[in-house]
């Protein structure tokens, strides 16, 4: 049994390079990104790689992108509005466990919500802390860390992410 499953891994993956130049984990062989984003109950036209760790609760609008090796991290409540890119890699966070670790248990785990606006994209390896509020179409460059609220319409990028001016459409 385990040949034939490799056997038709084999042709899928076969298949998958000639139509889109990629490889693909056998999750992602198997499943249909956008049945996955239905099945989450994500907005029409989203898609969601098989690989997504998604915690809690987690809204995410029309037509967006989430990316291979993201995190959403709903248990404080996480938004994602509508036509947005959520590049690979992406952590989005709305708990942590800093102060519960540092009082050596003394302290709770912290909870704040989320929220990313409609028409925005985060470049791959971006870390996005609890709490933070990144408006409609700003564009988070890759490798960042968003400590702070992002205004709408600008681009902002770094460790921690700082504006660095407005978004050109």
């Amino acid at each position: 049994m385990l040949e034939e499953l490799r056997a038709i891994q084999r042709a899928l993956q076969v298949d998958k390079l000639k139509k889109f130049k990629r490889r693909v984990s056998f999750g992602d062989l198997m499943t249909d990104r956008w049945e996955n984003a239905r099945q989450y109950g994500f907005g029409e036209g989203s898609s969601c790689y098989d690989n997504v760790l998604i915690l809690g609760d987690v809204t995410v609008g029309k037509h967006t992108w989430i990316g291979p090796n993201v995190i959403l991290d709903g248990l404080g409540g996480l938004t994602i509005g509508d036509h947005c890119s959520i590049s690979a890699g992406v952590h989005i966070y709305s708990h942590d466990t800093v102060r519960r670790s540092v009082t050596l248990g003394q302290e709770p785990i912290e909870y704040s919500s989320t929220a990313i606006g409609d028409g925005v994209y985060i470049g791959p390896n971006t870390v996005i802390k609890r709490g933070v509020r990144i408006g409609d179409r700003a564009v988070i460059g890759a490798m960042s860390y968003v400590a702070s609220d992002i205004p709408a319409g600008v681009k902002a990028w770094g460790c921690p992410a700082r504006v660095m001016g407005d978004v050109e459409l």
